[in-house]
């Protein structure tokens, strides 16, 4: 009876030691979920004179027309290597074109365009001189990133896509549908049909 009870403290202390050892250790436990380390969000300066936003419009069946518009003031807040947020305001009265496909012996020319585009039919720039798109979400790849976008006074959600980040540029590319910002102009020739899709490729440039 005796070496049996000798025999149980034994154990027993043998047990406590390992519990006892056991403990010292910090091991998660199976399952356990880690803590996720926060990105450090930073404002990135964006040198708006450097920056650019070409457009593209076309006239199905015909030719496009291209050019730049001027960046009037840009912010950025970067997670890392990623756009995390921000927002962009262009100048419509600087509005340049940059194709050729003008028939200037007919009249058509490039000053013609603008006064065209900066018309009421268009972007009725003497009421609505800028348009502005703000973030309101970012993909977690940070390869796009919804937002507001605001022509006319009239706001819509749009995205731009193919967000990249070299170089110095943020850049990315958004496509509108002209109709919901009631830029409706039609032309008066069938043949020639005026696409409702407006492209834009945004380079926004970092300061320093």
């Amino acid at each position: 009876m005796k070496t049996t009870n000798l025999l149980l403290t034994i154990a027993a202390s043998g047990s406590l030691f390992l519990a006892s050892c056991g403990g010292s250790h910090d091991h998660p436990h199976e399952g356990e979920a880690t803590e996720e380390v926060a990105v450090e969000t930073t404002e990135a300066a964006i040198d708006a004179a450097a920056s650019t936003v070409n457009w593209t419009g076309e006239m199905m069946g015909m030719y496009s027309h291209n050019g730049t518009v001027a960046v009037k003031e840009a912010n950025v807040s970067m997670a890392g290597d990623k756009v995390a947020g921000g927002s962009f305001t262009v100048d419509l009265s600087g509005i340049t074109p940059t194709d050729v496909n003008y028939t200037e012996e007919e009249g058509h020319t490039a000053a013609d365009l603008v006064g065209h585009l900066s018309s009421p039919d268009f972007f009725d720039v003497a009421n609505h001189p800028t348009a502005t798109f703000e973030i309101t979400e970012v993909a977690e790849d940070g390869s796009s990133a919804k937002g507001n976008l605001t022509v006319r006074g009239i706001t819509n959600e749009e995205t731009v896509e193919n967000i990249t980040v070299a170089d110095g540029t943020l850049s990315g590319t958004l496509t509108f549908d002209r109709t919901k910002y009631d830029v409706s102009f039609s032309h008066p020739m069938k043949e020639m049909v005026l696409s409702n899709d407006i492209a834009l490729e945004i380079a926004l440039k970092v300061a320093g």
